[in-house]
């Protein structure tokens, strides 16, 4: 098992087409609203049928605020390091330290002789990209004295000048297969960026293996490495491949790769907006959700002093850190306001489970799991309180609009629209998966673990349910109001429904599973 305990980020890896820009420029701001952490490009410079992959980061770049963006990989021999290195710092800047920098050594050299590149072998092809690396580092280490110098076999750069600095510290990911670039990897750079589809089941094992040897003896940590991973696929309703079927299949082999392999970024190629959603709003909240909890029961090994992430984790409220002895985690407590007149169940019907032991104590591993639990559930709250946020920004937009710029504001409405619609759609999206999960791992350990607590799970399982149809009625409210003007009541009332229900549901929850989930040791 390797797991190297890093951050799980998640991107796209988008065609550079140029035969509809505006498409492919749409797609990768697409990954941004569905909530996607990384966009990235393929860099082909000889490829005529593809935009220039620098040129289209820039302008992704500006065309978003939060999602970084990187080459996947940058073909170095069409690509002088040192002018490389100042595009990548420069860039960093103008987009607030939202670059990384993907490397290969080179491919397809007939095309790249063709376009004035020199045709290296594989050997000179490793040799030049740790020269290429020393060139970039030392450009970006701007506070050093003296120029960079580096005489090297393949490049010469003698006396220039250091600078920019980046605005973060821009990790270099490089895409390697055999073992000299491997042991490159781990010698110098700060990820391993392969593609599944060109792997042999046991190539991410010996990868990470030479990796790992290879920065040991250069006197640094395995941990120093990020591992990446390109990865394709198709969702469908019925498994039939690796990375083929539902997406809770997804999630399963996702899951696998990252306890398993140590893959903590995985990188979707694909074009389709349908497939993004899907990947960003299904996959992977869950896949956080379930390697978060299986490092809380000490599957990982101890954290060390990481490496800068390379997108930062989703914001998730936390709770005080316990202690031993007394149960310490605090359920949220409903505060009993209703923003609906609808009532979707009886409340004063819900079953409650036995009555804790009060001379009992529990260790600070026991507590972490109800603590996690309340930690994914505030996750949700907030990301609730941001759905009725943006309906009133929606609203004060409409409310706003003038007749002299209606034609402006009808565009804009449509854009706030459509991302308010997708914002919703995916948190739809992780309710339900969350939901699942429970249903169909933590239930039934705690029907077995217990059997008073059964008549709360049963409680708990119909709730989901009735869930699952307040959901629906929000993606309904969505359709009527993307189509019409005058559905934004219709949207306003479904959300304050499913407000209503989710967090009395939460509340509940958190109520009667918290201590019993560290009495009986579940994680």
């Amino acid at each position: 098992m390797s797991d190297y305990g890093h951050d799980l980020v998640f991107g796209s890896f988008v065609t550079p087409s140029g035969g509809n820009p505006d498409r492919t420029v749409g797609v990768a701001v697409l990954a941004e609203q569905v909530g996607l952490d990384l966009v990235t490009f393929q860099d082909h410079p000889y490829q005529p049928a593809f935009l220039d992959t620098w040129t289209l980061l820039s302008f992704v770049a500006a065309r978003t605020s939060r999602v970084h963006v990187a080459a996947n990989v940058t073909n170095l021999p069409l690509r002088p390091p040192a002018v490389l290195a100042r595009s990548v710092a420069s860039l960093d800047l103008l987009s607030g330290g939202r670059v990384s920098l993907g490397l290969g050594a080179g491919a397809f050299w007939d095309a790249i002789e063709a376009m004035g590149g020199r045709r290296l072998t594989p050997g000179q092809g490793v040799r030049a990209l740790e020269e290429a690396i020393e060139i970039i580092r030392q450009l970006w280490d701007a506070e050093a004295r003296g120029g960079v110098r580096v005489d090297g076999e393949f490049y010469r750069v003698v006396g220039a000048k250091r600078g920019p600095a980046p605005a973060h510290a821009v990790p270099i990911w490089l895409g390697a297969y055999k073992p000299r670039m491997l042991q490159l990897t781990g010698r110098r750079a700060d990820g391993w960026l392969p593609s599944l589809g060109y792997l042999q089941p046991s190539d991410l094992a010996k990868g990470n293996a030479t990796i790992d040897e290879a920065a040991q003896q250069a006197g640094r940590s395995p941990r120093d490495v990020r591992r990446l991973l390109n990865i394709s696929g198709q969702f469908s309703a019925v498994g039939s491949g690796p990375l083929n079927g539902p997406a809770e299949q997804w999630v399963q082999e996702l899951v696998e790769l990252a306890l398993g392999e140590g893959v903590s970024t995985f990188i979707l190629a694909s074009d389709d907006p349908d497939d993004l959603r899907r990947f960003a709003g299904e996959v992977a909240p869950a896949v956080r959700e379930l390697v978060a909890a299986e490092r809380d029961r000490g599957a990982a090994p101890e954290r060390e002093s990481a490496p800068e992430p390379v997108a930062a984790p989703p914001v998730r409220p936390s709770r005080a850190t316990v202690t031993g002895g007394a149960f310490a985690v605090v359920p949220t407590p409903d505060d009993g306001v209703r923003r609906s007149d609808q009532d979707v169940w009886d409340e004063s019907t819900r079953p409650t489970g036995p009555v804790p032991d009060p001379n009992r104590t529990y260790t600070p591993h026991e507590q972490a799991t109800g603590q996690h639990l309340v930690q994914i559930h505030d996750g949700l709250r907030a990301e609730l309180a941001q759905i009725h946020d943006l309906i009133e920004q929606v609203a004060a937009g409409e409310i706003d609009a003038g007749v002299a710029r209606s034609h402006i504001n009808t565009m804009t409405m449509r854009q706030n629209r459509w991302t308010l619609g997708v914002y919703c759609e995916s948190y739809c999206r992780i309710v339900t998966t969350h939901h699942t999960i429970e249903d169909q791992s933590l239930f039934p350990r705690l029907r077995a673990r217990d059997p008073r607590l059964g008549p709360v799970v049963d409680r708990l399982e119909q709730e989901h349910h009735v869930i699952h149809d307040v959901l629906e009625g929000v993606d309904r409210a969505l359709v009527a109001y993307v189509g019409s003007p005058d559905g934004l009541a219709e949207l306003r009332a479904a959300v304050d429904l499913l407000t209503d229900a989710l967090l009395s549901h939460l509340s509940y929850e958190e109520r009667e599973l918290v201590e019993p989930l560290a009495r009986l040791g579940i994680g």
